[in-house]
């Protein structure tokens, strides 16, 4: 697949140059500050971006930016960001704008090759993908909100289906069969009023339950 990359950090950059190259896609375009972005993807139109979230000039979010401004111009862009640590506001505003082709990992996750290339895949074919770092912290985060009527074992599997993982997958990790995750996902269905008119988008907006109610509160607490 045709990928752009845009990180300002010239070892992660050339990392990535060397990881999705060797394994067969082809790298259009790579750029290292905030303004390049835009103009770049929509030049290459490529079948996924691969960003950082904090870019020159500012390093504050102008990663994010740039793809929140890409998907408006070219619908549907599938988009991968990198982050160096938990912002569930970045989260939610990636998410809250459409949840088709959307994922946001830490960056150590590239180190772990096969998790990262299965995570880039599943986003360029449309599919989500979250960190389980983030999942992990934002659900633990959260209070007196829905999320506190699921069980524990409904919170691993809401864990697991924010990470994009079908249900085979998700049976496969908890050592449970296919029948109880499917009853352990319509009771968080459940539990978070989603009705069954959402079932094309329910699998994400269950976690955009949570992240949603968080970004306007997180925006105030953004590093300046």
């Amino acid at each position: 697949m045709r990928v752009v990359i845009a990180e300002d950090n010239a070892l992660l950059r050339q990392g990535l140059v060397l990881l999705l190259t060797s394994s067969g896609h082809e790298v259009v375009e790579v750029v290292g500050a905030g303004p390049e972005v835009l103009p770049a993807l929509l030049e290459h139109r490529p079948d996924i971006a691969v960003l950082d979230v904090r870019m020159p000039p500012g390093f504050r979010d102008e990663g994010l930016r740039a793809a929140l401004a890409a998907r408006r111009e070219i619908p549907g862009l599938p988009v991968l960001v990198l982050s160096q640590y938990v912002e569930e506001s970045y989260a939610a505003e990636l998410l809250g704008g459409g949840a088709s082709g959307v994922g946001y990992l830490l960056k150590d996750r590239v180190g772990r090759v096969d998790e990262f290339l299965d995570a880039l895949e599943r986003v360029a074919a449309g599919g989500t993908a979250l960190d389980p770092e983030v999942v992990t912290e934002l659900l633990t985060r959260r209070r007196d909100s829905p999320l506190d009527s699921l069980t524990r074992r409904e919170r691993e599997v809401l864990a697991l289906m924010a990470e994009g993982r079908d249900n085979t997958t998700i049976a496969k990790a908890l050592v449970v069969t296919e029948r109880s995750v499917s009853k352990h996902i319509g009771n968080v269905f459940l539990k978070l009023g989603l009705p069954p008119s959402d079932s094309g988008h329910r699998r994400v907006l269950a976690v955009l339950a949570y992240l949603e109610g968080r970004a306007e509160s997180s925006s105030a607490r953004r590093p300046q």
